[in-house]
This record gives structure tokens, sequence and C-alpha cells, in this order.
């Protein structure tokens, strides 16, 4: 660029590309019959290589701004071409462009290969865990480039479309970075796509221990306001909010489409689930994001 000639400006971005991958098994297929319902025009099976020539076609076309490809490992050159594939397509400043992986626990992937009884792509003429777990180890630079990591163990057909259809939903906000406020508790483990982590099990206001709090949940009124009268918990928040606040628009200027946040009690039925009831309108003036509550654990049985 010679002295004294300005920069071209980048190109609007003016087409959705969305790239669902991860492991055989663990419903990229409901996951790429999902987006078609959305209005998504879906690719099945193409090539790592002609991902770009793809990109290519979308753009040029008048109408069907919205794309969907699904790659994964019967691709035989996908391992090696798809990383370096990928890269450059996020560079481009004309796409808005999303890579969701699917995973699933090896439990859950052998029984869903023993029922539909077909080979692991990895595997043809071996035992299936031997498949899942090569190609476990080969996707995990595949997984470490993605958005949103989506653990379909212990999600049904009809829940993993609905998952989709809460992420690209038509509703004008597809631009805007999707945050998930998730409440859990610990001895459920934890999420398994969270990127922060909060833990809320030092407030000494446990409704579990008081009789007549312990059936109900956070979204009961007598427990939000136990935990509430706690005199570390608008502390707490005054810390949280503040950090939360800072962080959440500068994941959005890396270029992150989708943010977990997770609170996380003991058993995740009440002060965690008050604390994330609340954050969500503290939050709520943060622009260009938009947020949803998620309470993983709250209608797990409370033991007696």
């Amino acid at each position: 660029m010679t002295p004294g000639q300005s920069e071209s400006p980048s190109p609007p971005v003016t087409a959705s590309f969305v790239v669902v991958s991860g492991l055989s098994g663990a419903g990229k297929s409901t996951a790429i019959h999902a987006l078609e319902d959305l209005g998504y025009r879906c690719v099945d099976n193409l090539p790592a290589v002609l991902i770009p020539t793809l990109a290519d076609l979308t753009l040029a076309e008048e109408h069907h701004k919205s794309i969907a490809v699904l790659v994964d490992a019967r691709d035989r050159s996908f391992f090696r071409e798809f990383p370096s594939v990928y890269k450059t397509l996020r560079a481009r400043r004309d796409l808005a462009v999303w890579l969701i992986f699917l995973e699933a626990s090896d439990q859950t992937l052998v029984r869903r290969f023993s029922e539909t009884r077909r080979p692991h792509p990895l595997a043809p003429t071996g035992s299936v865990i031997e498949g899942i777990l090569a190609e476990r180890q080969q996707l995990v630079r595949v997984k470490k480039m993605s958005d949103r990591i989506l653990d379909t163990s212990d999600l049904t057909v009809h829940q993993l479309r609905r998952a989709f259809r809460e992420l690209f939903e038509r509703d004008g906000t597809r631009t805007r970075m999707m945050v998930t406020l998730l409440s859990f508790g610990f001895k459920h483990g934890l999420p398994l796509d969270l990127d922060l982590l909060n833990d809320a099990r030092f407030l000494k206001s446990n409704p579990h221990h008081v009789p007549a709090l312990r059936a109900l949940t956070g979204m009961d009124r007598a427990v939000q306001d136990y935990v509430n009268a706690d005199e570390d918990t608008e502390p707490y928040l005054e810390h949280l909010v503040p950090k939360l606040q800072f962080l959440i628009p500068r994941y959005k200027a890396e270029g992150k489409s989708y943010l977990t946040i997770g609170v996380g009690c003991t058993g995740g039925r009440h002060r965690s689930v008050v604390l994330v009831e609340r954050l969500k309108p503290a939050l709520s003036g943060i622009p260009g994001v938009r947020f949803r509550i998620k309470h993983r654990d709250v209608s797990k049985a409370e033991p007696s």
C-alpha cells in the first residue's frame, strides 16, 4: 500500500457458514437435519478441501446465504486437511463461521453402534471401541478449534434438535454472541462444555440442610430469600458481575460465538440456581450479547 493510500475496508458479513464435526455416532446427522429445518442449505460428507469452494459459491448466490456442512472421518483426508482449511475459512471477513463439535462418552457410542449394527469408519474390520479411541485421538486438534462442544451422551434425538434450534434460531440475532448461564451440582460431575467455572459451595446458607426448603429449588421464592440473606451472597455477586462484564466483551471481540458460564453448588438445585437467576438481569446490558439460562440438575431427586 502506497503512502497516503487508505486501507480497503473489510467486506461486510453476508453469509452464515456452519461446520458440524465430531465423533462418529455422536449425532451429527441429527444436527445437520435440524439446521436444514432452520432453512440452512446442508451438505453432508463434503471433502475438507472443497469447503473454500463451497464458501465462494455460497457468497455468489443471491439466495440461500446460510449453509451448513458436515465433515468427519468418512473423508480420508479429513484429519490431514481440515485444520488448515478451517483456519483459512475463519480468516474471511465476509462469512460468519462457526464450528460445532459433537461428542459422547465411549459407553454411549459403543451402545449406539451396537443398536445400528454399523461398523466404525476407522475400524471397519475391528472392534468399535478401537475405532472410537482412534477417532477421539485424531480429533483432538479439531475439538480445540471448535466454537461449541456439545456432549450428546444424555440427549435424545429431540433434545439435540432443540439444542441446535436454540443455537441457530432465525430471529435476527445470529450475529450476536450467545452466553449460557448454567447451574449445576458438583456431585453430578462437571459440565463438559464449560468456559468459565464458578463455585458457590462456600455459601453457608444451604437450603439442603433446612427441612422446609430441601424439597424446593432455587426457582422458589423461599429458597431465593434464604440464599440471598447469606452474608456472603451480595459480596460474591459484587465481585462476580464486574468480572463477567469485563470478560464477556473480550471473548466476543476474539470472535467467540458461544460462551458457557457455570455456577456450581453441591447438588445443583438451590444456591447455584439462585445465583444464575440473578446473573442474567445483572449482565443483560452488555451489547451484542444474548443470554439464556440452563439449570442442568435442578430436577434431579434430592436425597432424604
